[in-house]
């Protein structure tokens, strides 16, 4: 990032926050101490009027949080917001229908020059999902679950949720701390921690009927949610290693909750450990597909029995 830029930048990182320090200045732009603090003295210079607060874990605060001038996005920025617009319009994501009033927006503060740009790209960039003959349509596959933007809504406010979930024919309650919600595979899930059986569970949105704010006096702190998880930490069953064509099939596609760290600085081999949950048929079905998938590129250390049979198995039907 170009020295005007990574200031400009930092300008607007202040002036939206009451208080600062220079660590988080260096952590936030990774830029060493010394040029944080040349960066803060030329803002100062400008005539942002910054505070300084004395003491070890001292920092600064702006007097009037609101003295930058009305936003104004480089050419680039305005590519960046577009082409994030056009890449996931089809990709069942929540709001999707306040897209089109947030485009005719961000048209109005926008050139002439950039609003041409736009509508060239517009027709010229496709995407995965997207009707080629209709790029603006959206289909009914295109839209998420009626009850995401709702869920959204209320845990914004409050993350101990009343959670109800038809399984087949049969409709029950949970109640839960929501700890994430992310979408794998084209599915929204909801992963929980359940305060009356206090375990960890996955619910999918697809299922989801009602979602409430659960009552205050039956909830368990967030510190107490914390340390029971901990304590039930699942314990390492899977270590497999990369090399380099097992670790473009990763980038390609990979299970949420899987992470591996590479083993050379030049990012050609890498290790994987993670915890499958051998009674969870469906994770169990998966897991198998997916080591599978990574190729022969790969070295066991690790696996479960359940695994390796399986494993096993489907080798054995794709030979025969």
């Amino acid at each position: 990032m170009k020295k005007v830029e990574r200031i400009n930048t930092i300008m607007r990182y202040i002036n939206n926050r009451s208080h600062f320090t220079i660590s988080e200045i260096m952590q936030e732009f990774n830029i060493s101490r010394s040029t944080a603090i040349r960066d803060i003295r030329e803002i100062e210079a400008m005539g942002m009027p910054l505070v300084a607060e004395v003491g070890r874990d001292g920092g600064y605060f702006v007097m009037n949080n609101s003295v930058l001038p009305t936003v104004r996005f480089t050419d680039n920025e305005i590519k960046a917001l577009f082409i994030a617009f056009m890449a996931t319009r089809n990709q069942q994501l929540p709001y999707l229908k306040s897209r089109q009033s947030l485009a005719e927006k961000l048209l109005g503060l926008i050139s002439e020059t950039q609003q041409d740009d736009l509508v060239l790209l517009n027709q010229i960039l496709l995407f995965e999902g997207t009707n080629p003959h209709n790029p603006d349509l959206l289909e009914l596959s295109d839209l998420p679950h009626p009850m995401l933007e709702k869920l959204i809504q209320i845990l914004l406010l409050d993350r101990y949720l009343l959670i109800t979930i038809k399984e087949g024919k049969v409709i029950k309650s949970y109640p839960i701390y929501l700890l994430h919600l992310y979408q794998e595979k084209g599915l929204w899930l909801i992963e929980g921690f359940n305060l009356k059986e206090e375990k960890r569970q996955i619910f999918s949105v697809d299922n989801l009927t009602d979602v409430q704010p659960y009552p205050t006096e039956k909830r368990v702190s967030k510190k107490k949610i914390l340390e029971k998880l901990r304590k039930h930490e699942e314990v390492i069953n899977l270590v497999v290693e990369l090399g380099p064509k097992a670790i473009a099939q990763f980038k390609k596609y990979h299970p949420l909750k899987v992470s591996i760290s590479y083993t050379d600085p030049y990012q050609t081999t890498a290790i994987l450990k993670t915890f499958i949950n051998v009674n969870h048929s469906e994770e169990l079905t998966e897991i198998t597909n997916w080591l599978l998938f990574l190729g022969e590129d790969i070295k066991i250390r690790e696996v479960p029995e359940e695994v390796l049979e399986g494993l096993q198995e489907r080798v054995f039907l794709f030979c025969t």
